[in-house]
C-alpha cells in the first residue's frame, strides 16, 4: 500500500483527481490507527474485519513500504500528516526494533503488542532501512546499520536473504541480486561525501560480477556458501540494484533528496 500511495498520489496530482490521493491516504491513516499501544503495526491484517492477522512487526516484506513511504510522501507531497506519523513510528522502531549486537546495529522481528523479540533475525530487504534514515537525519545511525549490512556481505561475498542477527549465520541463504544495500550505499555517499561507501560499492560491484554473472544475464545465487546459481534474474536487478550502483560511480548526477524522491523501482 506504501509503493500504491506514491503511484496514486502522484497521478492524481498530475490529473487533478485528488479522489485517488485521498483514498490512498485513507488506508495508510487506517493502518497507522491500527498501531499498538506501543506503536508498531503488524504483518498482516484481514481488509474485511480490520483484525492483525501477523503480530510480527519488522522492517522487511509486508512491511516495509508502509515506513518507507511514510517519510518519502511527506517529501514528495509536503503533507504534513506523514511526517507526523513517521515521527512516531520511528520513535517506536527505535525504541523496540533497535538492537545493539557485538556485531553492530540491527532492527530485528519483535511482537507489535509487546516489543519483545520473537526472532533474532535481519534481512536484505531490511538494508534499504540505512536510506529512509539519511532522509530522517540521523546519519549516526544510518551509518552504523549499513556498516552492518556490508559486515555480512562482506562475510559470505554476497548477502544472504536473511540471517542471525548474533551469529551472522544465514538462514534463508538465497540471494535474488536484492539492491537495497547498494541503495542505502549510495544515499550516504551522497548525504556524507565518504568516499568509504563508493569503496562499498565497488566491493559489492566486484562480487556481483564474480558469482552472479553469466554469458547472457546476472543469475541469482541458490546458496551464498556454495555459491551455486539458480536460472533466474529478477526485474530489479536491472530497474534498482544496477540503477544504484550506477549512481554510486557517476559524482556528477546531482540530486536534492529534500525534493526528489525515488519510489522503490524509480
Amino acid at each position: 500500500i506504501g509503493c500504491m500511495m506514491v503511484e496514486l498520489g502522484a497521478l492524481s496530482r498530475i490529473t487533478g483527481d485528488d479522489r485517488y490521493y485521498d483514498r490512498s491516504k485513507a488506508g495508510i491513516r487506517k493502518l497507522f490507527e491500527m498501531r499498538s499501544d506501543i506503536g508498531l503495526v503488524g504483518n498482516g491484517v484481514d481488509v474485511e474485519t480490520g483484525e492483525w492477522l501477523g503480530r510480527e512487526c519488522h522492517l522487511g516484506g509486508g512491511i516495509d513500504a508502509y515506513y518507507e513511504y511514510l517519510m518519502k510522501s511527506w517529501l514528495l507531497f509536503g503533507d504534513s500528516d506523514f511526517k507526523d506519523m513517521w515521527d512516531v513510528s520511528i520513535g517506536a522502531l527505535n525504541e523496540h526494533l533497535a538492537v545493539e549486537t557485538e556485531t553492530g546495529l540491527y532492527y530485528t522481528h519483535v511482537d507489535m503488542h509487546t516489543g519483545e523479540i520473537v526472532a533474532p533475525v535481519f534481512g536484505a530487504l531490511d538494508a534499504f532501512f540505512p536510506s529512509v534514515l539519511v532522509l530522517h537525519g540521523d546519519l549516526d545511525r544510518a551509518r552504523r546499520l549499513q556498516d552492518s549490512c556490508f559486515r555480512i556481505w562482506t562475510k559470505y561475498g554476497l548477502e544472504p536473504e536473511s540471517h542471525d542477527i548474533h551469529t551472522g549465520e544465514a538462514l534463508a541463504p538465497y540471494y535474488i541480486l536484492r539492491p537495497e544495500i547498494m541503495e542505502s550505499a549510495f544515499y550516504l555517499q551522497r548525504a556524507t561525501g565518504d568516499d568509504a561507501y563508493t569503496r562499498m560499492g565497488a566491493v559489492m560491484w566486484r562480487d556481483l560480477r564474480k558469482h552472479c554473472r553469466t554469458d547472457t544475464a546476472f543469475a541469482a545465487v541458490e546458496d551464498v556458501r556454495t555459491m551455486e546459481k539458480s536460472d533466474a534474474m529478477e526485474s530489479f536487478f536491472l530497474a534498482e540494484t544496477l540503477k544504484y550502483l550506477y549512481l554510486i560511480f557517476e559524482p556528477r548526477t546531482i540530486f536534492d533528496f529534500e525534493t526528489m524522491v525515488f519510489n522503490s523501482e524509480a
